[in-house]
């Protein structure tokens, strides 16, 4: 975190007396929002844009949700400034990723605030790999699977704040894991046809969402994080890892120069789809729709 964000969070600290830290945990008691505010919304805070969405979807019109990291802006080069801190401050639940992917978290702890932190990744059983920058593969998001946990974690969350609208939250979240569960038998039967298992990602960000699927992926950035410098030899090896798996798609990323990715396709005669890791929001669609693009460019990838 740089100096900026530091010296807003120590003035935050120091300027609102607020009571201790809570990050969310099912077992511990939540003081009743709706007794205290029966005609007022939840405000909610999101990190990222998949949890934009779940959050909306399960709160619908008794949860006012707002996003922390505006559209068209990566996560993993995002810090606070003082107005989000501020903002953050006013909200009544922080929803976030977890896993090391809101690096920005950990200093709340020099705060003392009431807000409640959801951590999505609540009960999701993650990899361990030997990445030093990111321990943990944080892109549980990219798994339906996985996402529908994230959901319930928020249901969750909202009807111990609310329990006056459990029945509510409880309803929306059925109907959107449901949509989930619908987009993972889709994902599962498409790819199911594809002889090839073999694709290449830009970064390490699809390794849940290969595991479901029983592909296997490989990167040309062996990192969680986006913005990795690949070296000449990563190039020549991915290349000829290409060439040997007959692989013809060589997949980039949204907001990520393209030039890496199109130098490999050159080398193969192949050519450049993106594959979103939906880390960056965009107005126009929404997470199903592209988990969906997703499909039918990895469709384009191994079933050819």
């Amino acid at each position: 975190m740089d100096n900026q964000s530091k010296t807003a969070i120590i003035t935050i600290a120091i300027v609102i007396p607020l009571s201790s830290l809570a990050v969310w945990n099912l077992d511990q008691p939540v003081m009743s929002y709706a007794s205290a505010n029966a005609n007022q919304k939840i405000v909610a805070i999101t990190s990222f844009y998949p949890l934009f969405e779940f959050t909306k979807e399960v709160g619908g019109n008794r949860v006012e949700v707002s996003l922390l990291i505006p559209f068209g802006i990566e996560p993993h080069d995002w810090e606070p400034t003082v107005k989000d801190l501020q903002k953050m401050q006013q909200a009544d639940l922080i929803v976030i990723n977890g896993i090391g992917f809101e690096n920005w978290v950990n200093d709340f702890d020099s705060i003392n605030t009431d807000v409640v932190i959801v951590d999505t990744s609540k009960d999701i059983t993650t990899n361990e790999n030997n990445l030093v920058s990111h321990p943990t593969d944080p892109h549980i998001w990219l798994n339906p699977v996985m996402a529908k946990k994230q959901v319930e974690n928020i249901a969750d969350a909202l009807m111990q704040i609310d329990p006056t609208n459990k029945e509510y939250y409880s309803t929306n979240a059925n109907s959107y894991i449901l949509r989930l569960e619908q987009l993972d038998e889709k994902i599962k039967q498409e790819l199911s046809q594809c002889k090839k298992k073999d694709f290449i990602s830009f970064h390490s960000a699809f390794t849940y969402f290969a595991d479901q699927y029983g592909l296997i992926q490989h990167s040309i950035l062996e990192s969680n994080e986006p913005h990795a410098e690949p070296t000449s030899k990563n190039l020549e090896n991915i290349i000829n890892l290409a060439k040997n798996l007959d692989i013809d798609v060589i997949f980039t990323e949204e907001a990520v120069d393209t030039r890496t990715s199109e130098v490999i396709a050159d080398e193969i005669g192949g050519t450049v789809l993106v594959l979103s890791p939906l880390e960056i929001g965009d107005k126009n669609t929404d997470y199903i729709e592209k988990m969906e693009q997703n499909l039918l460019h990895l469709k384009e990838g191994l079933c050819n």
